[in-house]
């Protein structure tokens, strides 16, 4: 078996469905099984694939295991030369498994892969990134003090850590989770996703130590569409999903924990006091700017005051946790 491709169900049947048909319409030169892991959706997608897709593996978590722990699981029974964790909300378009495991195979030194991610209009995504010292750049979202971390890189040239468009093969820290590649064989030593992780940041955390073993490459060629955020569609709202860096409402609650869990575990305490320190300032910050805002532009201010409620509680989550962090004591980081 060249490839196990693991694909997790949360309530997703349609895009699941999608996925799988355009696995079986574009992969020819390459042996494959597709694993469907489902965290307790409920739905019929196990009925519809049967019906469809008889070949399709099928591995029922029991629970809402996130991201990690159901991938993790699909991997322990996995039987590929390769594994390929794959969103449900993606299409693959152009033999782009086909062309990637190729690829991999080919590419000195490398242990995994990621490809060019595409919207639906055919415009490029982010696909993968660099890391960036202590994980500054999870800052960024930060209503004001994030401004100002924003403009000061501008200031200095720093260069941007995303890559959005792969113009060529190109090596990098981090590869998007939607479509990760990786051999089977590097496992053994890296360790598979950290089940602290429920959601975000785990294959972030996971490539750190993929890259102790060896090169990941982003290809150029391969592509695929990611709708994005639609796996999650039915554990946060329409409105969360269109703005994932919003750090005040339920999803932003869970991106906050899991970066900084993140953290923690990548660049040890250190980092992670001064980051923890940060998000805390930002607090009188954002009350401080808000009031000031309001007091000169009314209700055309940028954020409104529950948006400073609402930040200040997920900074009260994130210091709810912060000792199990700190100490990096193993725990389920289900937040939201």
């Amino acid at each position: 078996m060249d490839v196990s491709i693991i694909i997790i169900n949360y309530k997703s049947a349609k895009l699941v469905m999608d996925c799988v048909e355009s696995i079986y319409r574009q992969t020819h030169s390459c042996s494959f099984e597709i694993i469907v892991v489902d965290n307790d959706s409920g739905d019929d997608c196990k009925e519809r694939l049967q019906q469809q897709y008889p070949g399709v593996r099928w591995l029922q978590t029991g629970y809402n295991a996130g991201f990690a722990r159901a991938n993790n699981a699909g991997m322990k029974i996995a039987t590929g030369e390769f594994f390929l964790i794959l969103n449900a909300d993606t299409i693959i378009l152009d033999a782009a498994i086909d062309k990637s495991v190729a690829l991999l195979k080919n590419y000195p030194g490398a242990v995994g892969a990621g490809i060019q991610l595409l919207n639906t209009d055919g415009s490029t995504q982010i696909s993968g990134a660099h890391f960036i010292k202590g994980g500054l750049n999870t800052l960024l979202p930060l209503p004001y003090l994030g401004k100002l971390i924003r403009y000061l890189g501008y200031q200095f040239k720093s260069t941007v850590p995303s890559v959005q468009q792969v113009e060529k093969d190109i090596e990098v820290d981090w590869v998007v989770g939607a479509y990760m590649l990786v051999k089977a064989s590097v496992i053994e030593k890296s360790g598979a996703f950290d089940e602290d992780f429920f959601m975000y940041a785990e294959e972030i955390e996971w490539c750190a130590r993929l890259r102790q073993q060896g090169k990941l490459v982003l290809f150029a060629e391969p592509r695929i569409i990611h709708i994005g955020g639609a796996t999650s569609g039915d554990y946060y709202t329409t409105t969360e999903n269109e703005n994932g860096k919003n750090l005040w409402n339920k999803k932003g609650r869970q991106i906050i924990i899991s970066n900084m869990l993140r953290i923690r575990k990548q660049f040890g305490v250190g980092w992670f006091l001064v980051i923890t320190g940060m998000y805390m300032f930002e607090v009188p910050l954002f009350f401080f700017c808000v009031l000031l805002h309001k007091a000169f532009k009314g209700n055309k201010a940028w954020y409104s005051w529950k948006n400073v409620v609402d930040y200040t509680r997920n900074i009260g989550v994130l210091l709810r946790y912060f000792f199990k962090m700190l100490l990096n004591k193993p725990y389920f980081y289900k937040v939201a």
